[in-house]
């Protein structure tokens, strides 16, 4: 999935140049995780390894061009995943207070669909 995403400009490499990721294991604690740049592999490597299979992993993607990511979480089993703009969000221009959805669907899904999308929900979450 990952190498679909950085087809479309997406990297695991978030500024200021590493990864940040998370593996909600037994211990069902959200504990994140940095690498440096040249510790992604490593990073990657933990998250598709297959005994943290039935846990939820994590790992923070960023759009160089764009300048905004966030988080990509695979849910217990790989078979659900969700995305959530947490690294400079991009907001509407004519309401700022709502994040721009549907450049974030545009960015992401096409991708998405070359690793085996079947589908997609999309909503607003207040914070």
């Amino acid at each position: 999935m990952l190498d679909a995403l950085t087809a479309a400009g997406w990297s695991a490499a978030v500024p200021p140049g590493g990864a940040s990721y998370m593996i909600n294991d037994a211990d069902d604690m959200y504990q994140w995780h940095d690498r440096a740049q040249d510790g992604i592999s490593e990073a990657l490597a933990l998250l598709d390894a297959p005994e943290n299979l039935p846990y939820t992993v994590a790992l923070n993607i960023y759009h160089q061009e764009a300048g905004t990511g966030g988080m990509l979480m695979f849910l217990s089993g790989r078979t659900d995943i969700c995305f959530v703009p947490t690294i400079y969000r991009r907001p509407l221009p004519s309401a700022p207070e709502f994040t721009d959805l549907a450049w974030y669907l545009h960015a992401l899904v096409p991708a998405l669909v070359t690793a085996g999308l079947e589908g997609y929900e999309a909503k607003e979450v207040g914070y």
